[in-house]
């Protein structure tokens, strides 16, 4: 188990679609570093709202990735992490393009019209669609244990919001921000071996500039929070919602599938909902429980299964 925590702390990130359907060794650490994903995940939807209140949304979302990028490059700077060259560092700028600057600039411009739950319903089928984008590239093999959690999946988020009418354009939006999110974690397993500091250093630099030249192009002023409130969430969403919950993803999607670890993205509706009856008073709805069941037996299928049953058998043998 050290041996495997000291190769994810020196950034290995593992090409091995044909290893990554078996046990690695620390998968009992990769689960929780998974779970810490959709905690924080779902999290930021919860602090984004916050945040909307006081900051333009493309604005906000490209300063966010701008700042985190600075603290990244200190980091790397600072322990002497190695950046990403050559092929690695064009690697890391396409990857960012499209996680951080092409995902969230198509779900801003989608949200203009389409309202958040279809968005959450899209979000739902990134497992499905990270899948057939792995599977035509021929990075994972065709498994029908992931079309049917990712099926159950979407269909349990369905339940949730259920179906609202929106413009094609915002649909085409939703969809290319849901290629661009499968698309992104493919092109991260390409990546040849980089410390996911730095890689996300580099990715979250060349998304932020996409993202501030479109808040430039649509005029938004480029102001700061105004009380110590908003301060604070910005910060949260720079340092956990950016820094931390990207150099998670990068750890957990070194170690499983890029189909597996995109079924983070359907638990991220449910810990927004259970966040927001907290904090925000939402209400808890009857669709909300069933549905969030249904994602849950979906995400178990697609995602869970085999993680969990690996890190029982190793617990056996260590008992």
């Amino acid at each position: 188990m050290m041996c495997a925590m000291a190769r994810v702390a020196n950034g290995e990130v593992r090409d091995a679609v044909p290893s990554a359907e078996t046990r690695p060794r620390g998968e009992g650490m990769v689960l929780a570093a998974f779970v810490a994903l959709v905690l924080i995940g779902g999290s930021n939807f919860v602090a984004v709202r916050f945040s909307n209140f006081s900051l333009p949304p493309v604005w906000a979302a490209g300063s966010r990735f701008a700042t985190a990028a600075v603290i990244l490059v200190l980091i790397g700077r600072t322990f002497g992490i190695l950046f990403p060259r050559g092929r690695a560092l064009i690697g890391a700028s396409v990857y960012g393009l499209l996680t951080f600057g092409v995902f969230y600039a198509l779900m801003y411009l989608a949200l203009v019209d389409a309202p958040a739950a279809l968005a959450a319903v899209v979000l739902a089928s990134v497992p499905l669609i990270t899948f057939l984008l792995a599977f035509a590239q021929r990075q994972e093999r065709f498994q029908w244990r992931g079309i049917l959690g990712g099926v159950i999946a979407v269909a349990g988020i369905a339940i949730i919001v259920g179906g609202p009418e929106v413009p094609l354009t915002s649909l085409l939006a939703l969809g290319g921000a849901a290629l661009a999110a499968g698309e992104g974690g493919v092109v991260a397993k390409r990546i040849p071996k980089t410390h996911p500091v730095t890689l996300n250093a580099v990715a979250m630099a060349a998304g932020s500039v996409l993202l501030l030249v479109l808040s430039a192009l649509r005029g938004e002023p480029w102001v700061f929070p105004e009380d110590g409130a908003m301060w604070a969430v910005q910060i949260y969403l720079v340092t956990v919602g950016s820094v931390g919950l990207f150099v998670l993803y990068l750890i957990v999607l070194g170690r499983w599938t890029a189909s597996r670890t995109a079924f983070a993205f359907v638990l991220f509706p449910i810990v927004a909902a259970a966040l927001g009856a907290w904090l925000l008073d939402d209400p808890i709805t009857l669709p909300l429980a069933i549905g969030s069941a249904v994602v849950l037996a979906g995400v178990y299928i697609g995602a869970l299964r085999g993680a969990l049953s690996s890190t029982s058998a190793e617990s056996t043998r260590e008992a």
